[in-house]
């Protein structure tokens, strides 16, 4: 199956079985809109529950909060919003398709790695052990072509962005021929700059209305919050504001799913520290939030991460975590050093002193940031992509399985009884009402044992048990796991104890 096929798998998959729909779908839906359904809405939730878990309960120097999606317009002229918060777009006039600029370039970048790469395991099949994949790459004259043509052209793409030079950036587009990835045609329009901010207006009546934005980030609650979290919680640098909230852009370019939309929710976290630290704690967290990602067992040649080619306004040093989607590696999440920039335009804009009193040192400063920040939604797309799985068995049946770490999966339980009579549904609700208390579970009674099985494999259930005949007699059940498909007998007691241990993850 190739990637484009497995891709609609994922988004069918996640209809089908209530996971992600289309947002007013019955009036023919709304682009680039999603809703999460009864079981996209549990592993979200389990999403965000593992990462908080993760930042705020296991630091005890970084705290959260939750802020207001409306905030004070100057906010976002002292964020740089309202004057810098833009794409390239660019149109094809055979296609009238719309695309980001630098993104098409940097698809086009991709294109030539994916040739590296196939250069690359061609060589490595043939060489075996003894491949050395860095010597290759700068000795054989193929690949070390591509190399060069990569690095020149991601040199020019940072000089025309960095310099808002749009007419270059058109140009760079025609110079490497790329084409409209619809029609393949190369007649594109001039380069123009679009503001992603979607505004509204708050007031009694329409006269005397003032403009405010949906907010396109979290980060900037964090910030005007920042004086008052570190006197209330008495916090002492390095310290961390912590936040999961929906975030909105008026996204032109919308696509890929619920890769890019244009109502989304983000999980962040601001770290606070010494003007002259920033680095370490940069490179500190570039490390940890990589251990996060690897704790739910997704393999490491899964990430990679990718230096930013021009930084924002705000930062000194950026990278992305990016994973290895179907349609290519794209951000995942960011790890920024923001510096003083947002602290001192808030101090600036509001007249405020945010500056923070160092006993140790005896003086006063505004603290430096360090920003990870993750897309809620593209963490879940990652996760169904890599769960999602065709699998032969043994006997030579096939199976759909949707193996999620079970710590994230919707359902962690499923109680079957093997019939529909003898007392065996009433024994296996008396057991469900037991492990409800501390686990999401599904009953399912309807259907051979075997179908409903595949069911819960299609959902990403880790675990099932059986009750049957014996269960009456010896009060044991069998308990099926969802990936190796062993099935042992234990007793009715030991459930709890089994799946919570079972569901245990290093983070």
């Amino acid at each position: 199956m190739n990637q484009e096929d497995k891709f609609k798998n994922v988004i069918s998959h996640a209809k089908e079985y209530g996971f992600v729909f289309q947002s007013s779908e019955i009036y023919d839906g709304l682009s680039a809109v999603y809703d999460y359904g009864q079981l996209g809405s549990e592993l979200k939730n389990n999403i965000k529950q593992y990462w908080w878990k993760s930042m705020v309960q296991m630091h005890e120097n970084i705290v959260g909060i939750d802020a207001a999606i409306f905030m004070h317009p100057t906010t976002w002229k002292a964020s740089g919003h309202v004057d810098a918060f833009s794409d390239p777009l660019i149109d094809n006039k055979d296609s009238k398709k719309r695309y980001r600029a630098d993104v098409l370039i940097e698809d086009h970048i991709a294109k030539i790695e994916a040739k590296v790469a196939k250069e690359v395991n061609k060589a490595a099949g043939r060489f075996g052990e003894s491949f050395d994949e860095a010597m290759f790459k700068q000795t054989n004259p193929r690949v070390s072509a591509y190399i060069e043509k990569i690095q020149g052209i991601e040199a020019r793409m940072k000089s025309c962005l960095e310099a808002d030079d749009l007419v270059g950036i058109k140009q760079l587009i025609e110079d490497e021929e790329i084409v409209d990835p619809v029609g393949g045609s190369r007649n594109w329009t001039d380069v123009r700059q679009f503001n992603l901010m979607f505004s509204t207006e708050m007031g009694s009546v329409a006269e005397g209305a003032n403009k405010v934005y949906l907010r396109p980030e979290t980060a900037q609650g964090i910030f005007v919050n920042y004086l008052s979290v570190q006197k209330s919680g008495r916090m002492k640098i390095p310290f961390g504001i912590a936040q999961i909230g929906k975030a909105f852009r008026n996204e032109i370019v919308a696509r890929q799913f619920i890769f890019r939309m244009r109502e989304f929710e983000q999980m962040e976290m601001q770290f606070f520290v010494k003007p002259g630290t920033e680095m370490e704690w940069y490179e500190s967290w570039k490390k940890e939030r990589m251990a996060w990602h690897l704790s739910l067992g997704i393999p490491a040649s899964e990430y990679r991460f990718h230096d930013h080619i021009k930084l924002a306004h705000y930062a000194n040093a950026a990278a992305d975590i990016e994973f290895n989607f179907p349609f290519g590696f794209k951000e995942l999440e960011g790890i920024h050093s923001r510096t003083d920039f947002d602290l001192k335009q808030h101090e600036a804009h509001s007249g405020k002193k945010l500056q923070y009193f160092d006993p140790e040192s005896n003086e006063s400063y505004v603290p430096y940031v360090v920003e990870t920040s993750i897309g809620l939604d593209r963490m879940f797309l990652a996760t169904i992509c890599h769960a999602l799985q065709e699998e032969k068995l043994e006997d030579g049946s096939e199976r759909t399985v949707l193996k999620l770490p079970a710590i994230l999966a919707p359902y962690k339980i499923a109680v079957l009884p093997l019939l529909k009579r003898d007392g065996l549904p009433e024994k296996a609700r008396e057991i469900l009402g037991d492990l409800m208390q501390d686990f999401m579970c599904q009953y399912d009674e309807k259907d051979a044992i075997g179908r409903r099985y595949r069911r819960q494999d299609a959902i990403g259930t880790p675990y099932a048990i059986t009750v049957d005949h014996q269960t009456l007699e010896d009060n044991t059940v069998t308990i099926r796991d969802r990936d190796d498909l062993k099935q042992e007998r234990i007793s009715i007691d030991e459930i709890r104890r089994i799946v919570q241990s079972r569901l245990k993850v290093n983070q």
